[in-house]
């Protein structure tokens, strides 16, 4: 059975902007979803920040052309009503990581992929880094 995952805006960023040292372990969980090993998941805030971020140091047409070719690694989960309450409901310190959080849960995901760890402490499912992800597959 093929694992499921969601996947924080911060791992994205690793891999499309080639942030060292994160990218490459980035780089392997994405290769697993390429080979079909794991479906990725991520929310569609997620694509408006990841574009914002890289747009800071390319133009619109080198974002849109990455996130194009990143968008057939992942399938985008709407942020809807429901998640919005549910999140400004949260006792998470940070609202786009209950967001974050919410959507997965919402969408029945059973685990987590980011590097911020210490922000998904309220989580009642497993969050990993991508690092110790790609560990536990060996």
């Amino acid at each position: 059975m093929m694992e499921h995952a969601f996947v924080d805006a911060d791992v994205a960023i690793d891999l499309l902007s080639e942030r060292i040292p994160h990218y490459h372990s980035a780089a392997s969980l994405f290769v697993l979803a390429d080979q079909n090993k794991i479906k990725l998941y991520i929310s569609s805030l997620s694509i408006n920040n990841i574009h914002y971020i890289l747009c800071q140091g390319n133009s619109e047409a080198q974002v849109r052309k990455a996130l194009g070719r990143f968008k057939v690694l992942v399938n985008v989960l709407a942020v809807d009503d429901k998640i919005v309450e549910l999140a400004l409901a949260s006792s998470f310190k940070d609202f786009e990581d209950a967001i974050q959080y919410y959507t997965a849960i919402e969408n029945g995901l059973k685990l987590i992929l980011t590097r911020n760890l210490r922000d998904y402490s309220l989580s009642k499912i497993p969050v990993m880094t991508p690092e110790n992800y790609l560990k536990t597959r060996i």
